[in-house]
């Protein structure tokens, strides 16, 4: 290959694959001087060594810095007065001066050299693009398509790489075959010497907080923010949502016509349910708000000690706490605070334990809330951003080394 052929392929790698020319020139540059290094054995620690590539033509130099002597007794540093009038006749001793080495010198070992020295910086600049690339998508959500399973794990291929889908961030009741496409949350990249590694989820509260940024928008024009999101993966979702705009109700734009925009997020989580409410700066209100769709009398929360009491009517205890907890334990969640319900005839026997007004109540309909929490059709689930205790923190973080490990 002649220098121009050289230049040419430079350039098509450049437009094809993304690769700097200019950072593989600099490669060329530092794998001829390695390449000298071993020719002419020179030490790996020296310095007087210098490579330059034309730009222009593709014809390449090697120089060594030397000092001139009156006797020489390293090779390597140094040349002798009449050897350095043969490059400059002004020089004198003491001065420095570049001598050229002469690349048909060359053995074939340092050929090799300079050869492997120039893929591996070809590889590290491809692996550098491809980290850049990648690293704009995390906390994001992309669509993959389901590569091939490792155990229980999953690979997830991104286009250019492939991610990796540990059974701690996969949906309990989800089944996947080879090929299929899945949304996915991008938890991490992190640099490897083999490209990016990527770490993915299905159950992170981000994805569906993504899905809605990208299913309404209201959200996503930032006209509706979504305040706080806990989930429960492949069950439910509580979500609370807020209107910067008075005349944008923000539930209604999250729900979408006839439930359009809802249900396609449902769909794409697989049925999962997803409760969303208006988001109140009281957090009395907003528990009250957190645990429906069951009927609360009364809430008596503590700021300081992010504790709340509520008293909910006999009939609705087990709506308020929700099959096996679920719906006290995502209220808690999106809310922040730890939350104790009973029931109306628990709150008077235990006296003091909270003062309310009895007449708070008069104007509910109890026939309207006796339906089982299971059949209510008027919510679909709920989420939030993570706010989960520190304790559930701890514990997603054990997942998480738990999966580098293996």
């Amino acid at each position: 290959m002649s220098n121009t052929d050289l230049l040419e392929a430079l350039d098509a790698l450049e437009t094809e694959r993304g690769i700097s020319k200019e950072h593989i020139l600099e490669a060329i540059e530092k794998s001829l001087v390695a390449a000298c290094k071993v020719t002419y054995k020179f030490s790996d620690n020296a310095t007087n060594l210098r490579a330059v590539v034309d730009r222009e033509t593709g014809d390449f130099h090697v120089f060594v810095k030397k000092t001139v002597v009156d006797e020489v007794t390293n090779p390597q540093s140094e040349m002798s007065l009449e050897e350095a009038h043969d490059i400059d006749g002004s020089l004198n001793v003491g001065d420095t001066a570049e001598e050229e080495l002469q690349s048909h010198d060359f053995s074939r070992i340092a050929a090799s050299t300079a050869k492997n020295i120039m893929k591996q910086m070809i590889l590290e600049e491809e692996r550098k693009i491809l980290l850049d690339e990648y690293i704009k998508i995390e906390h994001d959500i992309v669509t993959g398509v389901v590569q091939r399973f490792i155990g229980r794990n999953i690979s997830v291929n991104l286009g250019k790489v492939d991610a990796f889908l540990p059974e701690s961030e996969q949906v309990k009741g989800e089944h996947y075959h080879q090929s299929d496409r899945i949304r996915v949350y991008v938890l991490e990249v992190k640099d490897a010497a083999k490209g990016p590694r990527i770490r993915v989820s299905r159950t992170h509260p981000e994805l569906v907080k993504r899905l809605f940024e990208e299913e309404v928008t209201e959200v996503k024009d930032g006209i509706v923010e979504i305040k706080a999101i806990a989930r429960e993966a492949g069950s439910r979702t509580k979500m609370a949502v807020w209107s910067n705009d008075p005349d944008v109700d923000p539930l209604g734009a999250c729900v979408g016509v006839n439930g359009s925009r809802v249900n396609a997020i449902v769909n794409e989580l697989h049925n999962e349910k997803i409760d969303i409410i208006n988001w109140n700066e009281n957090p009395a209100m907003l528990i009250e708000n957190a645990l429906s769709p069951a009927k609360v009398i009364a809430v008596l929360a503590d700021e300081d000690a992010r504790e709340a009491k509520v008293v909910v009517p006999d009939y609705q205890l087990s709506l308020a706490i929700g099959k096996e907890g679920q719906n006290a334990r995502l209220a808690a969640r999106l809310t922040g605070y730890k939350i104790d319900i009973k029931s109306e005839t628990q709150a008077q026997e235990a006296e003091g334990w909270l003062d309310y007004d009895e007449d708070y109540d008069d104007d509910y309909d109890e026939d309207a809330y006796e339906e089982d929490y299971e059949d209510d059709p008027s919510y679909e689930g709920e989420d939030s951003y993570d706010q989960q205790s520190d304790a559930d923190d701890e514990e997603y973080d054990a997942d998480f080394d738990e999966d580098d490990e293996a």
